[in-house]
């Protein structure tokens, strides 16, 4: 998977600099800044060592499940097309996963704590998160889908969801019934309630739209998350609330408390004063109620 996202790399510099030129002329829009983009490839670059270290254990162990597997899926075009969707599907609840479980956040926060938007933000990928992805793929060896089918497939779906980190393009029609787009996953990066954790697909949208977490691109996105950084540190980008989830277990009461700082959703508190995303959209309703009774 390394090398062909490698193969990719002049591919993302060119058009970098074409959005970063075109962006110039376009007021209304954030652009670049250069500490944020600095910080972007820099979580880019540990990425892809740290997935190139940990890569012979993943593969391992999915070899190992692959010997035991149920089914066999040949590789033949009906097999490619089978291997795609069942790793996208896979991608869909990871990917939920990395935002509606407070260890799976500490893993994928640092994609979102950019307040900019545009290609660069794409290579701002995790350094923790291989730690769950391998739970979410294994099952695919099991039901015989072959490692190189999975890591090419994987390889193609994170190089296709590099294009989605633009506000240069618009909305899409129909195309954006199935596939995921920019304006799709603009919502998905936005901080504005009504947007956050939605749009959880990978290449294709219809997982969201099957599941309930579909969101169109409505309001002006506002991007960033609920409490924004004020550091362009990859290091601190890339561990904040690892240190924060391990801060809130060591201060904990309780076992529920300990368990609820891991797994429940990012703000979850044990005193039942949750600052989770449903939680702030209840208090919302709450609020628009009173004020339209009033």
């Amino acid at each position: 998977m390394n090398d062909i996202i490698a193969l990719a790399l002049p591919f993302f510099v060119v058009t970098m600099l074409v959005e970063w030129a075109l962006l110039r002329r376009q007021r209304n829009l954030v652009g670049y800044e250069a500490r944020d983009t600095a910080a972007s490839l820099s979580l880019g670059i540990g990425y892809l060592a740290i997935a190139a270290a940990y890569k012979v254990v993943v593969v391992a162990a999915y070899v190992w499940f692959y010997e035991r597997r149920i089914f066999n899926i040949e590789l033949g075009a009906l097999g490619w097309v089978a291997a795609f969707v069942v790793q996208d599907f896979c991608f869909y609840w990871f990917h939920r996963f990395g935002h509606e479980a407070r260890i799976g956040w500490a893993g994928h926060v640092n994609h979102h704590s950019s307040t900019h938007y545009n290609l660069s933000t794409a290579l701002r990928q995790s350094w923790t998160e291989h730690l769950f992805g391998p739970l979410f793929w294994w099952p695919l060896a099991l039901i015989g889908v072959p490692v190189e089918a999975l890591l090419v497939i994987e390889a193609v779906s994170l190089i296709y969801q590099y294009w989605l980190h633009t506000e240069l393009v618009g909305k899409l029609g129909p195309f954006e019934w199935v596939f995921n787009t920019p304006s799709a996953h603009r919502v998905h990066h936005g901080r504005n309630l009504q947007y956050m954790d939605r749009n959880y697909g990978g290449i294709l949208i219809i997982w969201d739209r099957l599941f309930g977490t579909y969101e169109p691109e409505r309001e002006p996105v506002e991007y960033g998350i609920t409490k924004n950084l004020d550091t362009y540190n990859p290091v601190r980008i890339a561990f904040h609330e690892w240190t924060a989830m391990i801060r809130d277990v060591a201060h904990a009461q309780s076992l529920r408390a300990a368990l609820g700082a891991i797994f429940a959703p990012p703000g979850w508190r044990a005193d039942g004063n949750h600052e989770t995303v449903r939680a702030l959209m209840q208090r919302e309703s709450r609020n628009a109620a009173s004020a339209a009774a009033e």
